[in-house]
């Protein structure tokens, strides 16, 4: 997955010149990217830490940096945006985000565009299922029950 990511960063955003990892599910990822690519790393946490220094963003990152962030999943969006506008408070210039995974749902389609980040993911809910599907690891006949559950997932009951 490393070189995946590495290669859509290189694809879609050869200007970074620092990778952030969104806390904690990316931090890993993000640092092995930032790695590969001879980038300085830091991660961003979910809201500043209330001891110590208190910072919400650690590692090596300077102001005006473009940075592109790393994230494992994205499901609303929600952690993954609060993430970009803690780096652009800090100084730096998000130019785009990469991920692992996206659930595809709506109101995060909706996030990202109303934010003006650019998101790349390596796959998606509807790949995943029509693979499991290919592979027989679900029935056909349950790709149906499957797709009623994104529709809503916060109100589904089978």
């Amino acid at each position: 997955m490393k070189l995946e990511l590495c290669h859509a960063i290189q694809e879609y955003f050869p200007e970074a010149e620092a990778v952030a990892g969104v806390a904690t599910g990316a931090i890993a990822q993000g640092a092995l990217v930032a790695d590969q690519l001879g980038l300085p790393f830091s991660y961003v946490r979910p809201k500043p830490k209330d001891h110590g220094m208190g910072n919400q963003i650690e590692g090596e990152i300077e102001k005006g940096a473009k940075v592109v962030v790393v994230e494992d999943l994205i499901s609303t969006g929600g952690s993954s945006l609060k993430a970009v506008a803690a780096l652009r408070e800090y100084g730096v210039e998000v130019v785009g985000m990469v991920a692992s995974f996206t659930y595809g749902f709506p109101v995060a389609e909706k996030a990202f565009e109303e934010a003006g980040v650019k998101l790349i993911t390596l796959t998606d809910y509807n790949h995943v299922v029509e693979e499991a599907a290919k592979i027989g690891y679900i029935k056909e006949e349950e790709k149906a029950v499957l797709a009623e559950w994104r529709k809503s997932p916060e109100t589904w009951k089978q």
